[in-house]
């Protein structure tokens, strides 16, 4: 018997995302997070445009979701926003 799926939690990230937004989103990502337990979050992408600020703002929720022992994946991401990932060497930390 294998190990059980780890629990999935689903957001929908539209933009455009500016600066002021990140500290919102992740406290909003966190405080969702904290109610649950270890598990993947499937972020969906399909509407924001591939810039720094869009994967900082991924950075950052990749770094609140591993404070509750999660994972981000990246779910319809544009070519573009995944090549600005890759450039920026966050492939590995930002899976799609």
């Amino acid at each position: 018997m294998g190990a059980p799926a780890p629990d999935m939690v689903a957001f929908v990230i539209r933009g455009p995302i500016t600066r002021a937004d990140l500290p919102g989103l992740c406290d909003r990502v966190s405080a969702q997070l904290a109610e649950r337990g270890p598990g993947v979050v499937v972020c969906d992408m399909g509407g924001v445009e591939p810039d720094a600020i869009t994967v900082d703002a991924l950075a950052r929720l990749q770094l609140a979701a591993q404070r509750h022992r999660c994972q981000v994946r990246l779910c319809q991401a544009s070519d573009e926003l995944l090549e600005l990932v890759a450039f920026m060497g966050l492939s590995e930390i930002l899976p799609c």
